[in-house]
């Protein structure tokens, strides 16, 4: 009984909101892993019941409620996937970008012993403890279930916000289906993601003095002043 009342109210959702919405939240939700992914429609709702809640709240607690709750509802509106989807999935793509190398090297060193691309994959995802590991034993064990390898590893670039993982597996796909090596290209995208993470560390290196000046700026140089000056206040103070 209750599960017909939960598909009765996401039928009606899916009535209010575009079936686009739907998808693009869907699929922006989706970026945050299998374990972290909830249904988009559920979130809609949620957005839209606490937007009220926030509207109605000011108003009442305000007296310029009724000007401050249009602007507040409408950023909060706005701002709430940013806030508690955005940046979840930028900080899990950094995550991912920085197991990938490691993670791929062993794969490369699997698939040269011999091993078939799935078995190289089961291989690597059992013997690594990371978030990468964790999303392909996810594909591998959607295999189980009547999947395609071909059709688990693009439901796990559905869950991978990274460029460059994404990349890899695509080749991993053609891979599959053509029956080339795969093993010169993983080669080719592990020198790429070590440079990439080369120039990534460079960059972070030459912002350094920037920061050091901006706190220079604003703590030490008036601390020295204070330092310089103290003794003429003081001086100036005791003659008043």
């Amino acid at each position: 009984m209750a599960g017909k009342r939960k598909s009765k109210a996401t039928d009606l959702s899916r009535k209010i909101y575009r079936e686009e919405t739907i998808n693009n939240m869907q699929a922006k939700i989706d970026l945050l892993g299998y374990r972290d992914s909830y249904d988009a429609v559920d979130f809609l709702n949620i957005r839209v019941f606490t937007s009220l809640t926030l509207f109605f709240v000011l108003i009442y607690l305000f007296d310029s409620g009724y000007l401050l709750a249009p602007i507040c509802t409408f950023l909060y509106y706005v701002f709430l996937p940013k806030f508690t989807i955005d940046r979840k999935i930028s900080r899990r793509r950094e995550k991912l970008d920085s197991e990938a190398m490691y993670f791929f090297e062993v794969l490369t060193l699997s698939l040269e012993s011999g091993r078939s691309l799935k078995n190289a994959l089961e291989v690597t995802s059992k013997n690594i403890d990371s978030e990468l590991s964790i999303e392909v034993r996810k594909a591998l064990d959607d295999m189980k279930y009547g999947k395609t390898l071909n059709e688990a590893l693009e439901d796990l670039k559905k869950r991978i916000p990274s460029d460059t993982i994404n990349n890899i597996i695509l080749n991993a796909q053609q891979s599959n289906i053509f029956g080339n090596s795969i093993i010169e290209t993983m080669y080719n995208q592990i020198d790429y993601i070590r440079d990439k993470k080369i120039m990534e560390t460079k960059a972070k290196i030459s912002k350094i003095p920037i920061k050091v000046s901006v706190i220079s700026v604003i703590f030490f140089i008036p601390l020295m002043l204070l330092m310089i000056l103290a003794p003429v206040l003081i001086d100036y103070l005791g003659g008043i």
